[in-house]
């Protein structure tokens, strides 16, 4: 179990001050970026897709209609559990894109080309938003938790947050060396076993990463995650 977002009580300290925006659910890291969740979704539609393209003799036309099949069927249990119905769609219009361009080439590895052009621009942005002093996992953090950008006025957190970005750039850096290689040798099958492979254990081992650099990186008496200690000045871009 990962440990959990930090203590639950602002406190003062000279001239800092945390932010005070107390939230006792406690998530963890996993839960709070639903990192779970996310990998379980994109590793379904490949999966249909592999399974039907190798029991229908090859048949790209197998594949993708597995593939949108399970992904629309998945996306009605998720409407039906609360989930939004942008972030629904959002997930089925990847995967009607991915088997409209295999259709076109009538080449099944190209079902993967979204996703391996999804992950080159991920981790492009990511990198780009260290350097600018914006790293994505404070963003993203920093959002579900409603600071806004208060966290970038806490240098300790700022800095922990770069670091721990450099982890995801480095989950899309993985897939990207393992699924150009396989792409270009249009190696479907391989691409199938590999996505499902570099999805939800990556992911896992992501999330797990991250939050152990975070906390390495962190000083002894932060606060935590929830309960930046606010800088006088703003941090600089």
């Amino acid at each position: 179990m990962l440990d959990r977002l930090g203590s639950p009580n602002p406190t003062t300290a000279g001239d800092h001050v945390t932010a005070t925006r107390p939230d006792p659910a406690g998530e963890t890291f996993a839960e709070l970026l639903g990192g779970r969740r996310a990998a379980l979704d994109a590793t379904v539609g490949p999966l249909a897709f592999g399974v039907a393209f190798v029991a229908g003799g090859r048949s790209i036309e197998w594949g993708v209609g597995a593939a949108v099949a399970v992904t629309a069927a998945i996306g009605v249990w998720r409407l039906l559990r609360g989930d939004k119905l942008g972030a629904v769609l959002v997930g089925l219009l990847g995967v009607v894109v991915a088997a409209l361009i295999a259709l076109y080439t009538d080449r099944p590895e190209a079902f993967f080309l979204i996703r391996i052009a999804t992950n080159a621009a991920s981790a492009l942005a990511w990198a780009v938003s260290i350097v600018l002093r914006w790293p994505l996992l404070g963003v993203v953090v920093g959002g579900v938790l409603g600071q806004r950008g208060t966290w970038r006025r806490d240098p300790a957190l700022l800095r922990a947050y770069s670091r721990a970005s450099w982890i995801w750039v480095m989950q899309y850096v993985v897939r990207l060396a393992v699924w150009l290689p396989l792409f270009w040798a249009g190696q479907a099958e391989a691409l199938t076993v590999a996505t499902i492979a570099l999805t939800w254990p990556v992911v896992a081992a992501c999330l797990a990463v991250s939050w152990y650099v975070m906390r390495k990186s962190l000083p002894v008496g932060h606060p935590g995650l929830r309960h930046p200690v606010i800088d006088k000045e703003p941090a600089g871009v």
